[in-house]
């Protein structure tokens, strides 16, 4: 005689209740995330002398702050610049500083 175990079941969200702020961080996330669809061109400024052309212009998110590169066994990191520029110019992102690789 085989005994069969029932199937398993899940367990899913209740639903939504009036004030449940489940409702109000979807409607964040939505926004954040229409902002990040769009791609926009950075400079980067400041840092090492050695630092590469090619490493000096990114495209990324139009919410990012803050960008790291990965440089001589570390990263140079770059803050975006609080001075927006007119037009079609690319977006500033000015050196903060620089940490080693852990290792």
């Amino acid at each position: 005689m085989t005994v069969s175990d029932p199937a398993p079941t899940a367990r899913t969200a209740a639903p939504a209740a009036v004030g449940d702020d489940r409702i109000a961080r979807s409607a964040q996330a939505r926004t954040i995330s229409a902002e990040a669809a769009g791609i926009i061109d950075v400079v980067l400024e400041g840092g090492p002398t050695n630092l590469p052309a090619e490493l000096r212009s990114h495209r990324v998110s139009p919410v990012e702050h803050k960008i790291k590169v990965c440089h001589h066994g570390g990263y140079e990191h770059f803050e975006r610049d609080a001075h927006g520029l007119a037009g079609d110019a690319p977006v500033v992102f000015r050196w903060t500083g620089r940490t080693r690789i852990a290792e």
